[in-house]
């Protein structure tokens, strides 16, 4: 039985995440954890889902010393916390947070060294899967024009998504060019003719949206759209169960969600 922890245990994705592990037959709930000062400190961890957990929510890390995995869709600054306590107490990581620098990436793959850490701007099975055609197509269309939209709802305080940036990545990694040289983050006044070779992107926020992807394959006469809908966070919950499962066999590295499907 996998001892879970779950960080956010307050916010939508947390929510999410308790649910998935008590329906999980072979994990138990070891753990939720909360900001200091957070309102629902001291709560039945699922209180918010109409569930009992007998797990208080609490602010002290401690409480997760005993776990096997935890779980943290946070803030790139509480995720770090997060990372050093579990790399002193030889806990496994699912890091679906986004946002970080490159600095920050590098502290991960650094504690990577010590605890394994399954790490990837989206958890959800499809999405992964998704990156894999984008990155068949960007092969097979290396001379197309290449957009990708992204939208998400009003809360989300990073742009372009950590997913928008994976799969420009995969573009670029596909067609042998070097992300940073060809991304175009964004656009305003006179641009004057679209460069080549770049990656476009486009941000929207607005509503509850949980998380819409297209990559757009443009070309005289014909346009190719690769597209992901996420209805709700059930999906990354699923798929970081499923990360977690699969860090109860390693010892320490770095991993991603194609390392968990076996889509290298």
């Amino acid at each position: 039985m996998l001892k879970i922890a779950i960080t956010g245990a307050s916010g939508r994705m947390g929510r999410m995440l308790i649910d998935a592990t008590l329906n999980a037959k072979d994990m138990q709930l070891a753990a939720a954890l909360a900001p200091e000062g957070d309102s629902c400190i001291g709560e039945d961890a699922g209180q918010g889902i109409g569930r009992q957990t007998h797990v208080l929510v609490s602010s002290d890390l401690s409480n997760a010393s005993n776990c096997d995995v935890l779980i943290d869709f946070t803030r790139p600054a509480g995720t770090l916390r997060h990372l050093e306590f579990c790399r002193a107490n030889k806990i496994a990581m699912v890091i679906g947070t986004t946002g970080f620098a490159s600095n920050e990436v590098a502290l991960i793959g650094e504690a990577a060294k010590d605890i394994p850490i399954v790490f990837a701007p989206n958890m959800s099975v499809g999405v992964n899967v998704t990156l894999k055609l984008v990155e068949i197509a960007a092969k097979l269309l290396s001379d197309y024009d290449c957009e990708i939209v992204e939208m998400h709802h009003r809360h989300k305080v990073d742009a372009p998504s950590g997913t928008a940036l994976e799969m420009g990545r995969r573009v670029a990694y596909a067609r042998g060019q070097n992300f940073e040289d060809v991304a175009l983050l964004s656009r305003e006044g006179h641009t004057g003719e679209r460069e080549q070779p770049t990656i476009g992107f486009a941000s929207l926020r607005g509503g509850d949206v949980v998380g819409d992807h297209t990559v757009i394959f443009a070309n005289t006469g014909e346009r190719i759209e690769i597209s992901h809908k996420s209805g709700s966070r059930a999906g990354y919950a699923n798929g970081s169960l499923a990360a977690a499962r699969f860090l109860s066999t390693k010892n320490s590295g770095l991993y991603s969600m194609s390392d968990v499907l076996g889509l290298q």
